[in-house]
């Protein structure tokens, strides 16, 4: 799998070390995530708007984030990560990490991002059984995908047959 991240331009990640740490993938998985979907126009409000990356509870990794997106852009648009503290305050960010510590919380969290276009991402098991649209998986070593389209869709969002084809998907 990582080949295949690398492959699609995660190739920022081994700059450091010469293995990276998962947290590391995790955050060129996000970066990519922004190059392979489409977000409808109104999701900007100017054609070089700024792609939000929201980190949603206690982030394991927003340093590993910040410096995977550093001074890079997509589409002419520019990246930052911002912090949230509800889910609320995330319905205008592009792609939304959602973490662990907020798992008791994720039937209201995406509850209240219907209708918005945000990409919601997650580790929590069984995330995208839940609703949510892209969750990793740790099969053994390998960082794997289950991908909600169907979710992704509703939201507006458009995912890319090239991530599609890495990942386990689920029809809704």
């Amino acid at each position: 799998m990582l080949s295949l991240l690398l492959a699609m331009g995660g190739g920022s990640l081994c700059a450091q070390d010469s293995q990276p740490t998962e947290y590391q993938i995790k955050a060129a998985f996000l970066y990519n995530f922004a190059k392979f979907v489409d977000w409808p126009p109104g999701a900007f409000e100017q054609p070089k708007s700024p792609i939000v990356f929201g980190i949603l509870g206690e982030s394991p990794f927003r340093e590993d984030l910040a410096r995977t997106i550093q001074n890079k852009t997509v589409d002419s648009h520019p990246l930052v990560v911002r912090n949230y503290q509800s889910a609320a305050q995330a319905t205008n960010c592009h792609i939304l990490f959602i973490c662990i510590s907020e798992k008791k919380r994720l039937p209201e969290i995406l509850m209240s991002l219907k209708g918005h276009s945000v990409l919601t991402v997650s580790e929590t098991e069984r995330f995208t059984e839940a609703g949510g649209m892209i969750n990793f998986v740790l099969q053994g070593t390998k960082i794997r995908l289950r991908i909600n389209n169907a979710a992704a869709t509703q939201a507006g969002l458009k995912i890319s047959s090239k991530l599609l084809s890495l990942a386990l998907r689920d029809e809704g």
